[in-house]
This record gives C-alpha cells, structure tokens and sequence, in this order.
C-alpha cells in the first residue's frame, strides 16, 4: 500500500458571483506506486465550502484540514463524499498525511525518529505515526485504527437481494453485520471473486430505504483472496481479500483492488493498517 503524490494546483469554484476563492489541495492516490491507479482522495489544505468542493472533486472522499497552531502536530481533518460527510475513512486518512508531509505542514524530526501525529476527526481523535524513510523507501505512515464495535447482525434475505445476489453467495458461516472503526459499515463476506464480481445495485431506491433505517453509513462487498496474483500471496493471510465498496447507492459499485490490504481489519478485530507515503 502506497500514496504516490499525482498532482498539485488551486482550484476556483464555478460561481456566479463576480469574486472568486482559491484553495489550494493535492490529488493524491493511496495503495499504488503509479499516479492514475489505486484510490484517488482530494485533500484540500484551507477552510473552504466543504460540501460543494467535495461535490466537485466527485472523490470517493475529499478532506478537509485544519491546523490548531502553526508547528503543532494535531489537526482538525473531516472528510466529505459528494453527498455528504463520513466521519473516518482509511486512505483519505493516509492520502491526508502524505499531504501535509508534502505541503511541509510537518517535517520529520532530524534525529530520525517517528513522528506522531493527532488528527481530530468527526466523532473524536485518532493516532498516525510516520516512521521515517528507509533506504531508498519513503516514509512509512501507520494509522492506528479505533477499536471495532459490532453492531446490528441482517438477514440475509433481506440484504442480499439489494445486490443482485443469493444466500449462496455468502461464505458460509458469515455474518452480515454492522462493523465500525469509526464509519459504520454493512460487512458482506462472499464466497468467491464470481459472487464479488457479480454484485451490483439491483435496485438504488430500495438500498437507499434499507440505509435509511438501518445501523450502516454505506456497505462493503469483500471475498478472502487478494485481486491480483501479487496480492493473493500477501503477507496478512487468512486477510488477503478482495473488495467492492458502495457509498450513496446513487455513486453504485466500485471495485477496489486491495491485493493484500487486510480490510477485513473491522470484522476480524485488527487494529491497524499502514502505508508508504510517497511525497
């Protein structure tokens, strides 16, 4: 897992006022060595209109960021989908630091030692450590996940139908439940990459009603398996899997290519995840 910095400019929202803003942000993609790949994130470094640029950006996740003082080492960081506010998310949370290390809004200590980082999100604070690079290696940047809280187990034949799938497209002994690291998410463990590939939003209207009054802000799709040759021999077994994660039903299905990101962190109680953060 690795950010690659793709890009840096100011943006002016369309307007039709006679005055325009600038804000400056980056547009980074974490998981991936190669701009245009992995999962893109905007991070937009100065106060701004944060649902309408978010809109704009039309990111998975745009975030926001916000430093206490200058030289302090916590900030105030929320993150916005097109539609509206999600209260953590993990590569936007990686993407963010790569920023700030690349906009020089941190610097890592002289004496080469880690620097940690609070960063003050929706529902509380959470830690980042960046450990410093490595050789030809870049930082390494370590998010230390909340601890998981189960939430509200569903049937599956109320579930599954949603994504155009049947009880046999489930592992078999899994769960549909409610998980949260801090976004709540619907975990579905399907079987096979067949029954993940097969997914889609059979019915946007009815997923929207069954979010509406429920437990979950949006679902994620994953089977145990990387999605590449590279990834199915990762170092996280039984974690290699496979993901699909919807946020609004009106955005639909994306599919992720994690290779050996052990996303399943929140159903199998891991606590952290990390990244290289190239800047």
């Amino acid at each position: 897992m690795r950010n690659f910095r793709q890009f840096c400019q100011f943006f002016t929202p369309r307007s039709s006022n006679k005055r325009s803003a600038m804000f400056p942000f980056l547009l980074l993609d974490a998981f991936t060595t190669q701009p245009l790949n992995g999962n893109p994130c905007a991070v937009e470094l100065s106060p701004a209109t944060r649902q309408r640029l978010a809109r704009e950006f039309n990111q998975s996740e745009t975030a926001f960021v916000n430093q206490f003082a200058p030289g302090s080492t916590e900030f105030t960081v929320r993150f916005f989908t097109p539609a509206e506010e999600i209260p953590l998310a993990g590569h936007p949370t990686i993407a963010t630091v790569t920023a700030l290390l690349h906009a020089g809004r941190v610097v890592l200590p002289a004496s080469a030692a880690a620097l940690t980082l609070t960063l003050h999100l929706l529902h509380g604070p959470i830690r980042v450590d960046v450990m410093p690079p490595t050789g030809s290696e870049p930082p390494l940047v370590w998010m230390t996940q909340r601890q998981p809280v189960f939430g509200a187990i569903h049937a599956p034949e109320d579930v599954l139908p949603l994504f155009g799938l049947v009880p046999d497209d489930l592992l078999p002994g899994a769960p549909i439940q409610t998980v949260s690291t801090g976004t709540p998410q619907l975990m579905l463990l399907l079987r096979d990459h067949s029954a993940l590939r097969r997914a889609h939003v059979a019915d946007a209207a009815a997923l929207g009603r069954y979010r509406a009054g429920s437990d979950f802000f949006s679902p994620h799709l994953f089977c145990l398996g990387g999605a590449t040759p590279a990834g199915h021999k990762g170092q996280h077994p039984p974690f290699r899997h496979s993901a699909r994660c919807v946020g609004r039903p009106r955005y639909g299905l994306g599919y992720r290519r994690y290779g050996g990101l052990p996303l399943a962190l929140r159903l199998y109680r891991f606590a952290q995840f990390s990244s290289r953060a190239r800047t």
